[in-house]
């Protein structure tokens, strides 16, 4: 996962990242279970791609949802990959499943 995408460790700094960061947040959660792994692995290269074509516009988020179970709930996350985009602190649209760069990016241009 590139620079771009910020990885905090636990729910604390989860809530760091997301309160310090300016203009829309795109939260992306992964998980470490059999099933999501590989999904998830795919994901990150597209996140990653996102973050550093955003740079100047978002930003980026990879929260492990085994983790950051707190922060998996407060954004009503309820499977892996989950893409939540958030504005102003609130969720403005959120996305559940593997998805390819250009529905990402498309995802995202429906709420700029």
């Amino acid at each position: 996962m590139p620079r771009r995408v910020h990885q905090p460790l636990e729910d604390e700094e989860v809530d760091f990242v997301l309160r310090m960061s300016e203009g829309p947040v795109l939260a992306y959660f992964s998980g470490t279970w059999p099933k999501a792994i590989e999904a998830c692995r795919a994901m990150d290269l597209v996140v990653g791609r996102i973050a550093e074509e955003y740079a100047n516009l978002l930003t980026a988020v990879k929260i492990d949802i085994t983790r950051c179970p707190v922060a998996t709930k407060r954004y009503g996350v309820t499977g892996a990959p989950s893409v939540v985009l958030l504005k102003d602190g609130a969720v403005a649209s959120r996305s559940t499943g593997s998805m390819t760069h250009a529905e990402v990016r498309d995802f995202l241009i429906a709420h700029f």
